[in-house]
């Protein structure tokens, strides 16, 4: 993350030299574009510092939200470079200028093969970390976009058209939407405190009540504290059990959601609808029912 930063911010200062001495607005805006990548990115990194403290008395969970926040803001940074960009494009077809196509070219084409290798540092973590993925969706962005602009310089150079300069600006924006789209959705459902796509609670229900002993499940809550940090909570019905045994129901559970579902911190309350006269049972309703 250290090293995208400090090759992104290269990369920007590049193309906004790049871009000023070919007058082209598609390189300029592609430069602001790669600008706030970089302070996205450097949000990213104190996230990923942050989030890696250990817990405390207050934050028990530790500081794994950071990330998520970070990746929300990444997002909201990107939803405002796009507003810009399409700004500036509008006004371009308004009052169009031609651009050198050169500079255009040779300035797009070293962004773009500094991103793919920014891109391929980024890859192997981005599974897993949704700070990262975020990191990776702007440097994407970052080089699909410097790829069109050196296309775009090619084709200014052999037709002259004013026009191809803010058409791929407005190119470059809807890039940008694409992978803010996700990535904000899926930082949202993280602040909503909404079940993962792959541990829908329907399914989790289902396979843990389907564990021998197991009665039934209610207040059954799964959610995620940070990439890959999945948690769930359960009151969980027993037949008449012993401690023991109900000890080894509980090693059952947690070893099927962990394996199933990468669930991997499990709170569960054992409940029992009737229970004999014994201390050694695990037991929370009265002899009378509750009434």
């Amino acid at each position: 993350m250290r090293w995208a930063l400090a090759l992104t911010i290269g990369v920007a200062l590049l193309e906004l030299g790049g871009g000023l001495a070919a007058h082209s607005l598609a390189l300029v805006t592609d430069a602001a574009h790669v600008g706030m990548d970089a302070v996205a990115l450097g949000i990213a990194v104190a996230a990923a510092i942050q989030g890696s403290r250990p817990p405390t008395d207050r934050q028990s969970y530790g500081f794994a939200r950071f990330e998520i926040i970070a990746a929300l803001v990444n997002g909201m940074l990107l939803f405002g470079i796009t507003a810009v960009i399409v700004v500036e494009a509008v006004r371009r077809f308004a009052s169009p200028e031609l651009p050198g196509g050169e500079i255009m070219f040779a300035v797009a084409a070293v962004g773009f093969a500094v991103n793919v290798g920014i891109g391929m540092m980024l890859l192997r973590s981005a599974r897993k970390d949704m700070n990262v993925r975020a990191a990776l969706f702007h440097v994407g962005s970052d080089a699909v976009g410097a790829l069109s602009v050196a296309i775009g310089g090619i084709v200014l150079l052999v037709t002259r058209a004013s026009w191809i300069d803010p058409a791929l600006s407005l190119f470059v924006a809807a890039i940008i939407l694409i992978g803010v789209v996700r990535i904000v959705g899926e930082a949202v459902g993280v602040l909503l405190e909404s079940a993962p796509a792959h541990a829908a609670i329907s399914v989790v229900r289902q396979r843990m009540a389907a564990l021998p002993g197991v009665e039934a499940i209610h207040d059954l809550h799964v959610w995620t504290i940070g990439s890959g940090e999945h948690v769930l909570s359960a009151h969980v019905i027993l037949s008449d059990a012993r401690i023991s045994e109900a000890s080894a129901i509980l090693q059952q559970i947690e070893q099927r959601v962990r394996s199933e579902f990468a669930i991997g911190h499990v709170t569960v309350q054992f409940e029992c609808k009737t229970c004999a006269q014994d201390e050694a049972i695990v037991c929370t309703q009265r002899p009378d029912g509750g009434k």
